[in-house]
């Protein structure tokens, strides 16, 4: 005879979210806390370079990373739009400035620039991070980073954010400066091909705000075609 089990497992009945937080750290992923932070700095899983103050960057469960002084942004009177098939146009289009780290880069509204963060992040190959945009930029109307906010297991290189002014008004931003934070999380195994593995990863040791290489992609398929 089959008899149904009435007996519930330890998370149902509880809310999804919750219930996600419980399978997920059964199974070894979760958000890392300051703890644990410090720990994957001491064993390298997590590398930040220069070796970060953890009395004034360390949070419950983020670190801050600062502003660095190298922009690129648009030069709207050279050509009339952006083609991304084309290998050359994505970088002419953009120009590159740097800022003396006493002065001021102002933001006008609706202007998008690429800038870096000081610091340079490297990831083990079973840890994934997440940059996150300033609660008090929001609320000056700059977005700290558009798109792609997920830095895959194996990343190297330093940071790129995607700064957009959204508010009425010019903002200044300053070198040096808190501008965002990242959070890490645990994989539940190392993986196979981590980012700088991969022959399609774009942006792998980037040291500059390097403009898109989405023309890589065509390229790639063209090659497939012929």
């Amino acid at each position: 005879m089959f008899y149904k089990s009435h007996s519930k497992l330890p998370f149902q009945g509880l809310s999804t979210s919750y219930s996600s937080v419980i399978l997920n750290s059964q199974r070894g992923f979760m958000i890392l806390s300051d703890q644990d932070i410090r720990k994957y700095l001491k064993s390298g899983k997590i590398k930040i370079r220069p070796k970060p103050d953890l009395a004034k960057q360390l949070g419950p469960c983020t670190i801050d990373f600062y502003l660095g002084n190298t922009f690129r942004l648009f030069d709207y009177s050279r050509y009339p739009y952006i083609d991304p098939k084309d290998p050359n146009l994505s970088a002419e289009v953009m120009k590159e400035i740097k800022i003396p780290s006493n002065e001021q880069f102002i933001m006008r509204p609706g202007e998008f620039v690429l800038a870096t963060t000081v610091e340079e992040l490297e990831l083990a190959n079973d840890v994934l991070a997440r940059l996150e945009g300033r609660s008090s930029l929001g609320r000056l109307g700059i977005i700290v980073h558009s798109t792609a906010a997920r830095f895959d297991p194996g990343w190297v290189g330093k940071p790129v954010m995607e700064l957009g002014n959204i508010g009425v008004m010019p903002v200044a931003l300053y070198p040096g400066m808190k501008i965002c934070s990242f959070t890490f999380e645990t994989l539940s195994s190392p993986v196979a091909i981590s980012y700088t593995q991969r022959k399609s990863s774009k942006y792998a040791g980037q040291k500059a705000p390097d403009s898109s290489r989405l023309f890589q992609e065509f390229t790639i398929k063209n090659k497939k075609k012929e």
